[in-house]
């Protein structure tokens, strides 16, 4: 079976130290709990270590406000009590996405305790929050895409090379950064111009690239990849500068240091990946076979292009139409 892809960063230090703190402070059955959570997140649902963690600190928030309050055991929580920790949030200055997010943990974790027999009910069933505002993602234009896709072209050393294939693969497949990063030689398939990837929840999927993508991939494969090449590169598609697996903070760099050569802002390969679904719809392609190619488990999240879409169409409305 493949690897999954790269893991993302980890976490501050201070924000383990200080989630780690209040886990030991927490009345024993109450740890137990949270500890017997993190483990079936992790080996039941198979959820990434970084949201295992995100929601481990949160209901291990949530356990350390309701023991303030009084409650020694998780059966002993109920929906005042939910509601007052989201309270609480609040007024810390928690933003909408993250009052989402501590919501969402709470009710997994009620649900969970419910199942579990540690919850006589289920009092996160009837907990609301807030829904999270979404902005609209940062989109380039086709021709500020191509300017960065292509700006280390003049360059013919490994990392030229290297980098000119990071940035068509991004564009071209709109993956994200891991699974751009966790990429073996053997994902490519070249016959039919498709990497296989590994997404969100182990999920396999096949994205096709372009010829551009073909001919950067050609000649990383052919003078880049073999000149950075060591015994820790192992079946690596994409090499750091020592040899070894590229990391996705270094793709991340790599992609805004050549973003501020061409004259562009601050570009993140999300940026790229936001870029590329938008173009694909603005092409023709329907929002079905955008969600499969950007393995977006909910046509929702795939949704938030259309509305970029049309808010270019404003923009140019505006600018452009005598009687805007």
């Amino acid at each position: 079976m493949k690897k999954p892809a790269a893991k993302p960063e980890t976490t501050k230090p201070a924000a383990k130290k200080a989630t780690s703190a209040l886990h030991e402070g927490l009345p024993d059955a109450m740890r137990a709990a949270v500890d017997d959570f993190a483990r079936h997140l992790a080996a039941e649902r198979n959820r990434s270590e970084h949201t295992v963690r995100a929601y481990v600190g949160d209901v291990v928030s949530l356990l350390d406000h309701a023991a303030r309050a009084g409650t020694n055991t998780p059966g002993d929580l109920t929906l005042a009590v939910l509601r007052g920790w989201l309270a609480r949030r609040r007024a810390a200055g928690a933003a909408r996405t993250s009052l989402a997010r501590h919501a969402a943990a709470a009710r997994t974790f009620t649900a969970w305790g419910h199942r579990e027999g540690l919850l006589a009910a289920d009092p996160g069933q009837r907990l609301a929050s807030p829904k999270a505002h979404r902005d609209l993602p940062t989109v380039l234009r086709a021709d500020q895409a191509e300017s960065l896709v292509t700006a280390p072209a003049g360059r013919d050393d490994a990392v030229g090379l290297r980098d000119r294939l990071v940035l068509e693969l991004l564009y071209a497949t709109g993956i994200r950064v891991s699974e751009l990063c966790g990429l073996d030689v053997g994902d490519v398939d070249r016959m039919r111009r498709v990497v296989r990837v590994i997404g969100k929840g182990d999920k396999e999927r096949a994205v096709p690239y372009g010829l551009p993508a073909e001919q950067a991939l050609t000649e990383w494969l052919r003078h880049g990849r073999p000149a950075l090449a060591t015994r820790a590169s192992g079946v690596a598609l994409l090499l750091g500068a020592r040899g070894g697996r590229l990391q996705p903070t270094a793709a991340r760099r790599l992609v805004d240091g050549h973003a501020r050569a061409t004259g562009l802002p601050h570009t993140s390969p999300h940026d790229l990946r936001h870029s590329a679904a938008t173009h694909l719809l603005e092409g023709g392609a329907d929002l079905r076979s955008v969600q499969e190619l950007l393995g977006h488990a909910s046509l929702a999240s795939t949704q938030i292009y259309t509305h970029v879409s049309i808010e270019r169409l404003r923009s140019a409305y505006d600018q452009a139409h005598p009687r805007a």
